[in-house]
């Protein structure tokens, strides 16, 4: 359960910013074949005066002008007269997107195009588009009568259908919870940024690399009033997006090469298409013409292209359908075998060059998912499919650097600060880049999933084992290009992009692709691309072999066509699997794993104070730039309830009990029969109550000498209280006796009670894994006290029967004197407790570094 969402702020006074409202459906179970719902399908709308009905498209995952198999749709009946009418800004506002502006918005730009509509046609044009509407909201799984789990949490109607339904409190709320969560009004709009404060009023975060993701959850953060620090490993930001400018010639030719991130899968609802226009950028379409070369440099014969691309799409479908005769047991079936398999059987009069064409299939779909066939899973390779944003997939004129630029302005990045070691503990998070400690309450981790692999950043604790075994599993994939800056264009500019077949299937990937950046990268530039397998080999091959490999396909192509091929000015060559800041493209779920892996490290670490975003924690985008830059708004919207609820708890926890001494002699009591009592722990909860969560207080005694088992301990073990303990065993030590408490569950008691080592161990364990505090009686606060009357009345009606006995007699079995000897005690033990030199807020729970090479942030 998300602690409550607490934001002081009035977000009301935002002006009408444009934006993007994506509610997709809920997270599905994993299923070998998910059906893809129609909440996130792009939309094809026919000309309105059109009898038929309007057709919502489902595309497949592809990362070039070749989709992977043909789209599926559904129907929807035709609308009113009037069409889609949205608010003109989450649909379509650029000239690349699939609709056209004028079919889905009313004329408003030219008032004088047509008379102004009375008021009763305004009303009859309000209803239509309020029936428009709401067939989008029922086709695409709005609730009529539900609310989900997160909308619950956040209190957005107490009562369905009450009253408040139709208050401003409900709009509050509801416009509070998309600005919270990053649906609406996030980006870099002029009145957005007006609204970051100048001075930081909320905890310090830091985030661990200026990514997508980590640029992202900064700009949130900082608006959110947090005080942020990025730490970037790199000379720039951006990470795996990365835009270089490429120049040479005598008339100093330019571009803007997209080596990392390139295209924008999907307009409709992509945030970064939401930022673009934001900066009044263009998007340019990626034209679906995709000619195809074979090894001699040819054209592929149409018809063998058309039959090749069918029988590979109906391969497709039978390896669908293999893994849902399988069942699970396609989990641990490659996608890479099912369809050799198949194409074996089906592959009996198939000539030398419709396996080229084949294996070019194949090499695209490895482009598609940045990963092996052999290691990608049948079962849930393509279990994205049914999130993938509608519309057109694009390129930025320019490069999409020019994003990363605008979302670091003014953001705090400290440049060339390789973290190794990040240590989290219930007193917030230290982070070490190289002889440099930065401190802060919340830690944002935003690497890749290929560093996370390679264990690089240690951990302290160590991450939970769950979260270790997602990280293993899930793919990271490779992509790698060749950029060149040519003289001038001689491949034409009517397309932008082509392809080239291998006669080695194990170098199927190698240069398959070429992304033709003419039209958007301001000079001559062409990208080629390699995949698979080939990609691997590409790390150690010699980027002179490289370019001239590349030359002699384009040369193989072009001069049969009489087109001299000009030397390039520059060539680029990426390495991004041997970069120590990625190690690898873009993730993938590989054989064993499927999307709950991306979920799993999604997960927040240390009750709320190590998070993690990026691509690969993003189960409905992976491997996509808006995935990451999406995870990086929700993880801003995970930090800030965390902070709003330990606030919170805090509040609470500085207002003393009024009734402390009364407290404190009571305790005293209950703690005289503990219910647990192992070494010098001892432990009181309510035994009506079973749940294991239940509330129990656990009370450390510390004399001289210290109780000491040493089951299983040995001489030269070191701990971090360890001098702690001699501090206290030094200073306690006349027989007298420090009580120190704190509120834990009843399971966590149980599990304290069975560590071993002695106490020195358990105390150990107390602080640094279960991240506890350890406080006077005071520092318990109001919380402890109803706690203490429940076990307090609960033991009132369970007296011993000896006890009930004697009074019923008439007498009692104490000795003279011994009720006076009891309330001595009890003095001498409160009196300890008062001239304890701790206080309340005394933290026991993570030992400090030395003070010199500290940062706090």
């Amino acid at each position: 359960m998300n602690p409550p969402n607490e934001f002081p702020d009035d977000f009301s006074s935002f002006p009408p910013i444009p934006f993007a409202l994506v509610v997709p459906p809920e997270n599905p179970n994993p299923n070998p074949n998910p059906t893809p719902p129609p909440s996130q399908t792009p939309l094809e709308v026919e000309d309105p005066s059109s009898s038929h009905p309007l057709s919502f498209t489902v595309p497949k995952k592809r990362r070039c002008g070749r989709s992977h198999r043909p789209a599926t749709s559904f129907h929807l009946p035709q609308f009113p007269d009037g069409g889609f009418s949205s608010n003109g800004n989450s649909l379509a506002s650029s000239s690349s997107s699939s609709i056209p502006a004028n079919s889905i918005r009313h004329n408003v730009e030219n008032p004088s195009s047509k008379p102004a509509p009375d008021m009763s046609d305004e009303i009859i044009v309000i209803n239509k588009e309020s029936t428009a509407e709401a067939l989008i909201a029922l086709s695409a799984g709005f609730p009529a009568d539900s609310l989900t789990e997160e909308e619950i949490d956040f209190g957005v109607i107490r009562v369905i259908g009450g009253i408040e339904q139709h208050c401003h409190g409900l709009l509050d709320s509801t416009y509070n919870y998309l600005v919270s969560h990053g649906y609406i009004n996030f980006g870099i709009a002029p009145a957005i940024k007006e609204k970051i404060p100048a001075e930081a009023s909320k905890p310090s975060v830091i985030i661990i690399g200026a990514g997508l993701a980590g640029l992202a959850a900064a700009r949130q953060m900082m608006r959110f009033g947090f005080k942020v620090t990025v730490l970037e490993g790199r000379k720039r930001a951006g990470g795996r997006v990365y835009t270089k400018k490429m120049e040479g010639g005598i008339r100093v030719t330019q571009a803007a090469a997209d080596l990392g991130g390139s295209v924008l899968t999907g307009t409709l609802g992509n945030p970064l298409g939401i930022v673009a226009r934001q900066l009044g950028y263009s998007l340019h379409k990626i034209r679906d013409k995709c000619p195809l070369y074979n090894v001699e440099g040819q054209p592929v014969d149409h018809d063998m292209d058309m039959k090749v691309e069918t029988v590979f799409n109906q391969l497709l479908d039978k390896a669908s359908r293999l893994r849902q005769s399988m069942g699970g047991v396609s989990v641990d079936v490659s996608l890479g075998s099912a369809l050799e398999t198949f194409w074996q059987v089906s592959a009996n009069a198939v000539n030398a060059k419709e396996m080229n064409l084949f294996n070019w299939h194949l090499a695209n779909l490895e482009y598609a998912n940045a990963g092996l066939l052999s290691k990608l899973s049948l079962a849930f390779w393509d279990q994205d499919d049914p999130y993938d944003m509608g519309g057109d997939h694009c390129f930025l004129p320019g490069g999409n650097g020019q994003l990363v630029q605008a979302l670091a302005e003014n953001v705090p990045i400290l440049y060339e600060k390789t973290v190794h070691t990040i240590r989290y503990g219930s007193d917030g998070v230290q982070i070490l880049a190289g002889s440099q400690v930065f401190e802060g309450d919340m830690v944002l981790c935003t690497v890749p999933l290929g560093v996370l692999k390679s264990g690089s950043i240690k951990f302290i604790p160590e991450l939970p084992q769950r979260k270790l075994d997602g990280v293993k599993r899930l793919g990271f994939g490779l992509l790698n290009k060749v950029a060149m800056l040519f003289p001038h264009v001689f491949w034409g500019t009517d397309l932008d992009t082509f392809g080239h077949l291998s006669d080695d299937s194990s170098h199927r990937g190698e240069f398959f692709l070429f992304y033709s950046y003419a039209t958007v990268a301001g000079g001559p530039l062409l990208l080629a691309l390699v995949a698979g397998e080939a990609a691997h080999k590409f790390e150690s091959m010699p980027p002179t072999d490289a370019v001239t490999r590349v030359l002699q396909i384009l040369k193989g192509i072009y001069e049969p066509q009489g087109i001299s091929v000009p030397e390039p000015i520059q060539t680029v060559c990426t390495r991004w699997g041997s970069d120590p800041f990625s190690l690898g493209s873009y993730s993938n779920v590989a054989v064993g794993a499927s999307g709950d892996d991306y979920d799993i490290l999604a997960e927040s670490v240390g009750d709320g104070r190590l998070f993690f975003a990026g691509e690969a924690t993003n189960r409905r985008y992976p491997a996509t730039m808006h995935g990451a830059f999406l995870s990086g708004l929700r993880e801003a919207a995970n930090m800030a309830h965390y902070a709003n609820a330990r606030a919170l708890r805090m509040k609470v926890n500085r207002n003393p009990s009024k009734n402390a001494h009364s407290c404190a002699s009571l305790l005293a009591d209950l703690f005289r029969e503990p219910d647990l009592e192992f070494g010098s722990f001892s432990v009181i909860f309510g035994r009506r109550n079973a749940d294991p969560k239940s509330a129990a207080i656990l009370r450390v005694t510390f004399n001289d000498p210290w109780k000491k088992s040493h089951e299983g301990s040995r001489p030269d073990q070191q701990h971090s209280n360890k001098l702690l303990f001699q501090q206290l065993q030094s200073h306690f030590n006349q027989q007298q006796h420090l009580h120190v408490y704190t509120l834990l569950s009843r399971q966590q008691a149980l599990e304290l009670r069975e560590v071993r080592g002695g106490d020195e161990m358990r105390l150990n364990y107390l602080c640094e894994k279960l991240g506890v505090k350890l406080v006077g009686r005071k520092g318990l606060g109001p919380s402890a006290d109803s706690v203490i009357a429940l076990i307090k009345a609960e033991r009132g009606n369970r007296k011993p029967a000896s006890t009930l006995s004697s009074w019923k007699a008439g007498t009692s079995k104490l000795k003279p004197g011994t009720f006076k000897r009891k309330m001595v005690r009890r003095a001498k033990i409160l009196r300890s407790i008062n001239a304890s030199p701790l206080s309340g807020n005394s933290n026991l729970a993570i030992g400090k570094l030395p003070e010199e090479n500290k940062t706090s942030v």
